[in-house]
């Protein structure tokens, strides 16, 4: 490019515009005046003011070196996992050759490149999913000056998921050209999720509500799988909407996954799924504690229970058994009827969880009735036994139908002696007592207070986590059919709400039992679990056992291009926790399995954009298009366009070219200046005239 020149007429006023006018306007008044008397010499005396005024313009001829700029061209390159589709990146990489080529031989052009990465190396940001082609030439634009840019193309498929309503303020009137790759009228089978809920209540149904499409219309075969394991099959038809009842199992995360199968014509079966994610939130829980004789312990669990504003607590105290009848006539006693019926048969399966609190068999609560606690454990239900010394007796719970499902069975002996509660070796790896408060290093005296009464046991069934005088049984817990039961061989967990001798973690405790009992997962003995933090999964094995099983991977996708599985080792983070850290570069459902327990975790977007929909199109990226004056053409159809340098506001595109602006920028890198009016030749100028005024007026 050559230097060039340009010259021009320049002023640098000695006075301020302003002042010159004024004076111009007086002195054109004096001399309309002379004229209007008649006096001689009235034009010259005009003439002399001319030149006074314009040796005060103080005008010059200005000569300017110039240097022209290059313009910029902008080259958006869509290499979007979409792009891995058919010959699209080869058609690409074939437009992107023949456009480096073309614009090397315009004149006065810098040719800039800007790639758009596959979606992978943003797994786990908070940035929106799909294809973000808009956003990335706008930030790529922010370091052209807009009197620079002589156009932007871009080099897609058309699947573009950031395209604003108008026109960017960046192009600043630059036209914009899309080159589509891909082939026209592309068919393609996938799922859309239309509602997916967020939130569940734990075992009511929520509703999900998604569409199939293809082309090829019909039905198509659809299964849903919550947590990675299937719950329904369905045939549903194409292209309308159809709602699904989904129950939320449990609490905290469940990934719901709904895949169809492949139809007659795909591009990918990468949008054959759909994943969402379900976090089951608890309603609130209704427990029934039934009190025995009343001791101080009774209003400690009363208050524990009442504590948490998610517990409905229905309380009763036992004040009044059959064996305590004096005759009082029945219309003198104030004590309410124990609604035994109502409680233990009619809506005995709308409890949560029951607590027995040193109970006494008896008449009160009949055999049927524990017979059908019984069966309600077995069923799904949850049972916590606190026991007194009376469990030790012939009026023990253990001698009722109870004691099928109870996991500890008295010996007939109470030790009446100070112990503090300590953790068992499979409590340390138990998660309802690994790092309970206080409890201190494995092996070594925990911190809490010390109790005064255990009721001795053998345990038959289950797990002992604590353990009390004797290192006997004090805390048991067992699963019974679909249920679970917790045993408690003390009354003395009061104590540590008293805070006598330091008290305990009597809150935490109870928690953890009670959550337990309700099946929650965090608390689960044996689980599996599969967390994405990022790139990154996270990979938990919690187990009873000293050793920790090997787990499969197995990568979203099917095979040749997903589905891999790989072998994972754990090692242990702590007692009975196995944890593995892996790395992964691809979003989607990993789906883990160990042999007994499997679990899913969902990378990236659940339910990427990016693959929402893969047919190559035009439609997205038009109004852009046409709003600059650009062109829009298919790669299948003119994979090497005419370019063309156009001046600005002309068209820029055609059905076989594209126009970039000519800007004509350039910068200053010299100036010559030459004074019009130099000193001398203003002051014979104004001499000569005013002589001449002079001369007229003496003839």
């Amino acid at each position: 490019m050559n230097a060039t020149s340009a010259v021009s007429i320049a002023f640098d006023p000695l006075l301020p515009w302003t002042l010159l006018a004024v004076l111009g306007v007086i002195g054109l008044v004096l001399v309309l005046l002379g004229l209007r008397a008649g006096a001689r010499g009235t034009v010259w005396r005009l003439g002399s003011i001319a030149i006074v005024l314009a040796a005060l313009a103080n005008p010059a001829l200005i000569e300017e070196q110039r240097k022209p700029i290059a313009d910029v061209a902008l080259v958006v390159i869509d290499d979007s996992d979409s792009m891995a589709i058919g010959e699209r990146r080869q058609q690409v990489a074939a437009a992107r050759e023949a456009l480096k080529r073309k614009l090397s031989q315009q004149e006065g052009l810098e040719v800039r490149e800007v790639v758009l990465p596959p979606s992978h190396i943003q797994l786990g940001s908070e940035r929106p999913g799909g294809t973000r082609l808009i956003e990335t030439m706008r930030s790529a634009l922010v370091e052209v000056p807009p009197e620079r840019l002589a156009g932007v193309v871009l080099l897609s498929d058309g699947q573009v998921h950031d395209v604003p309503a108008g026109l960017p303020p960046e192009l600043g009137g630059a036209p914009l050209h899309a080159l589509i790759a891909g082939r026209k009228n592309e068919k393609d089978r996938l799922i859309v999720i239309e509602q997916s809920p967020r939130f569940g209540v734990v075992g009511r149904q929520v509703t999900a509500k998604f569409r199939v499409e293809d082309p090829s219309g019909g039905t198509a075969p659809v299964t849903l799988s919550v947590g990675g394991e299937v719950v329904r099959r369905l045939d549903v038809p194409v292209g309308r909407s159809v709602e699904l009842p989904i129950t939320v199992g449990n609490p905290g995360a469940n990934v719901v996954e709904l895949e169809v199968a492949p139809g007659p014509n795909e591009l990918t079966l990468d949008n054959n799924r759909a994943l969402f994610t379900i976090n089951g939130v608890r309603d609130r829980l209704r427990v029934l504690l039934v009190s025995g004789e009343p001791y101080q312990g009774e209003r400690a669990w009363r208050n524990l229970l009442k504590s948490d504003p998610a517990v409905d607590l229905v309380h009763f105290t036992i004040l009044r058994t059959p064996q305590k009848d004096d005759f009082t006539p029945v219309r003198e006693l104030s004590l309410i009827v124990f609604p035994m019926r109502e409680l233990f048969e009619q809506k005995l399966k709308e409890f949560d969880l029951i607590i027995f609190d040193r109970y006494e068999s008896g008449g009160l609560i009949t055999r049927d009735y524990f017979r059908n606690i019984a069966e309600y454990v077995k069923g799904g239900g949850a049972l916590l036994v606190s026991v007194g010394p009376v469990f030790a007796t012939q009026r023990s719970l253990y001698r009722t139908p109870l004691g099928a499902i109870l996991p500890a069975a008295p010996l007939g002996d109470v030790l009446e002696t100070g112990f503090k509660p300590k953790v068992t070796e499979i409590g340390n790896r138990h998660p309802v007592t690994a790092n309970l408060p206080q409890a201190g290093d494995p092996g070594k005296e925990p911190e809490w207070g010390r109790w005064f009464r255990l009721v001795t046991s053998r345990t038959e069934h289950g797990n002992a986590i604590l353990s009390g005088a004797e290192e006997r049984p004090l805390v048991i817990l067992d699963r019974v059919g679909q249920g679970r039961v917790a045993q408690m061989m003390s009354d003395h967990l009061w104590l540590w709400n008293r805070g006598i001798d330091g008290g305990g973690p009597q809150p935490e405790l109870v928690r953890r039992v009670a959550h337990w009992l309700m099946k929650e997962p965090d608390l689960e003995e044996e689980a599996l679990r599969a967390t994405a933090v990022g790139g990154r999964i996270e990979v938990t094995r919690r187990t009873l056992a000293t050793t920790f099983p090997q787990v499969a991977m197995t990568a979203p996708g099917t095979p040749p291009t997903g589905g891999a599985t790989r072998t994972l080792d754990l090692r242990q983070s702590a007692p009975g926790l196995g944890l593995a850290v892996v790395d992964v570069d691809k979003p989607g459902l990993y789906r883990f399995d160990d042999g007994t327990l499997r679990t899913v975790a969902a990378v990236g977007n659940p339910d990427p954009l990016e693959f929402s929909d893969v047919r190559a199109t035009d439609t997205k990226l038009r109004p852009l298009v046409e709003a600059s004056g650009g062109g829009l053409m298919w790669l299948a159809d003119n994979a090497d366009p005419d370019i063309r340098s156009v001046r600005p506001g002309r068209a820029a595109g055609g059905s076989d070219w594209i126009g970039l602006r000519r800007n004509e920028g350039y910068t200053v890198a010299g100036i010559n200046q030459l004074p019009l009016l130099p000193g001398i030749l203003v002051a014979l100028a104004f001499l000569m005239a005013i002589g001449s005024a002079w001369w007229r007026e003496g003839r």
